[in-house]
């Protein structure tokens, strides 16, 4: 059996799922001059959620460095939720069923991030009260 890889995470999956949703999604549901603004800002910080659980995974055997960068990940899914309410609010992406629908699955996706890096730390603490060889 091989090394386990990021791309075995379930919350990898689903966050790279959900980018790729949205980076497929915003060209056809937003004016074109929210394209290079909002909607760009949207697009990176849906992809920055996957890249920093990638990141961290790469990072894993320091877990304070990986608990850090689901940190990193749990803001870029706040920063997304806010873009969603922000295009939705300003008319901009005017599809109530789809702001709804992204808004719920970045909402459900927060919880895990925070459950996963409350995993995290807990691993953490209870090695850290093992004996030192």
């Amino acid at each position: 059996m091989g090394r386990m890889s990021y791309k075995d995470l379930e919350i990898y999956k689903l966050t790279h799922k959900l980018a790729v949703e949205v980076h497929k999604t915003t060209p056809e549901c937003l004016p074109k001059y929210e394209m290079y603004e909002e909607g760009s800002q949207i697009r990176r910080s849906s992809k920055g959620i996957s890249s920093a659980i990638v990141e961290g995974f790469g990072r894993k055997q320091y877990q304070q460095e990986f608990m850090r960068y689901v940190s990193f990940a749990i803001a870029s899914c706040d920063e997304t939720r806010e873009h969603l309410d922000l295009l939705y609010e300003s008319g901009s992406l005017a599809d109530q069923t789809l702001y709804n629908d992204l808004f719920q699955r970045y909402a459900e996706l927060g919880k895990m991030l925070y459950g996963f890096r409350q995993a995290i730390e807990n691993n953490l603490k209870s090695h850290s009260l093992e004996p030192v060889p």
